[in-house]
């Protein structure tokens, strides 16, 4: 196995329920060796998280909602889709089981895989549905990146990430789209990655900061929101409601992955996210190796939580690499090319030293007092520093 940075200063501890570890640097464990995000599950999620008829009858009871104020509109809802298992799953749910008429919307930032590609095209084929795509200005997307690189920060993926929400929450208020499907939900992501793994995309301010400080060229077409503009105009002022179908209904990853297999001819990729050639790339080698951070660990406590896998499963996945030599070596050849850098210049970033998005300007104080506001109006449950 290849040997990762170990940027924590704690001494080592693994929780005994899951495979969070002290890679996350604030994580705490009780006094069984139970870390916080079990025990937030346990008190905070499970109670107040309903897959049987109490889901349906919530859910049932919101497609109502959705159906009649998109009636005489050529669609009643629309859907961000990736080509990943959560966004697809919820795409033959939202027509097949609930009856709605979802637009389904892609942004394409450059960095499709081909299988990416392939389960959007079989979802829109044999659904006949809608489906309208954001190509994202490939030089701003790719000046935007390298600034990060060159910024030494973790979380690599903002450009993308921060694409994705902010072309669907545009173009859903541009349109008068009142009603947002999204596949986030508690059965695979109950334990979400910490921060300094992963920080918020949503937040404008610290994007355009490292973007001032490294950037080459101008952000005249790129897709971009701040929070405030998201979660207060287009909700309180243009009315604007986000549903998460999965989290009402019984929704098994694996479950799901036949479903689509079986019935769209769907193919799998290796592990979640990995839908994006460069989030394959930051998540399966950069991160680990720069940082010491594996998002795989929050993936499968998730699983692990949620009844999915077993943790011996899920240390068995963790010892194994999710790169070969072989493919390090193309997709970062790969990468580079893409960005229009040299192997030698993509490796030279591997070397910065580490930063984090508090090195940056950022909306952190008002993010933080909004999650705590969201948490005490019980819309918020997942541990989110």
């Amino acid at each position: 196995m290849t040997s990762y940075a170990n940027n924590s200063k704690r001494p080592y501890q693994i929780c005994t329920n899951c495979i969070m570890d002290t890679s996350d640097s604030k994580i705490s464990f009780d006094s069984n060796g139970v870390c916080e995000y079990c025990n937030n599950y346990r008190t905070n999620i499970l109670p107040n998280w309903h897959t049987d008829e109490r889901g349906a009858r919530f859910i049932a009871s919101e497609v109502e909602k959705i159906k009649k104020a998109g009636e005489g509109k050529p669609h009643d809802c629309i859907i961000g889709i990736s080509g990943g298992v959560d966004s697809s799953y919820l795409v033959h749910l939202a027509k097949t089981v609930f009856g709605l008429r979802p637009l389904l919307f892609h942004v394409d930032a450059g960095w499709n895989s081909q299988q990416a590609v392939h389960n959007i095209e079989c979802l829109v084929d044999k659904l006949g549905l809608d489906l309208h795509t954001e190509v994202v200005n490939w030089q701003e997307m790719r000046d935007l990146q390298l600034s990060y690189f060159k910024a030494g920060v973790p979380h690599l993926d903002t450009p993308q990430d921060h694409a994705f929400f902010a072309g669907l929450y545009n173009f859903a208020a541009k349109n008068g789209v009142k009603h947002i499907l999204t596949g986030a939900n508690y059965s695979t992501e109950c334990v979400r990655e910490p921060l300094e793994w992963h920080y918020h995309a949503s937040d404008r301010r610290n994007m355009l900061d490292i973007h001032r400080k490294f950037g080459t060229r101008p952000l005249k077409s790129f897709p971009t929101t701040d929070i405030f503009t998201y979660k207060i105009y287009y909700f309180f002022f243009k009315g604007m409601r986000v549903v998460k179908p999965l989290n009402h209904v019984p929704y098994i990853k694996e479950d799901a992955i036949d479903l689509l297999v079986n019935e769209y001819g769907w193919q799998r990729y290796a592990h979640k996210h990995y839908e994006s050639r460069f989030t394959r790339f930051y998540e399966g080698y950069w991160l680990p190796k720069k940082f010491g951070y594996d998002k795989r660990r929050a993936h499968y406590s998730s699983l692990i939580l949620t009844g999915q896998v077993t943790r011996e499963e899920a240390l068995k996945v963790l010892a194994t690499d999710p790169y070969t030599p072989e493919d390090v070596a193309r997709d970062m050849e790969f990468v580079a090319n893409k960005l229009g850098i040299t192997v030698e210049e993509l490796q030279g970033y591997m070397k910065l030293p580490n930063k984090t998005y508090r090195d940056y300007a950022n909306a952190m104080t008002f993010i933080d007092l909004g999650t705590k506001v969201y948490r005490a109006l019980g819309l918020q449950r997942s541990v989110m520093r």
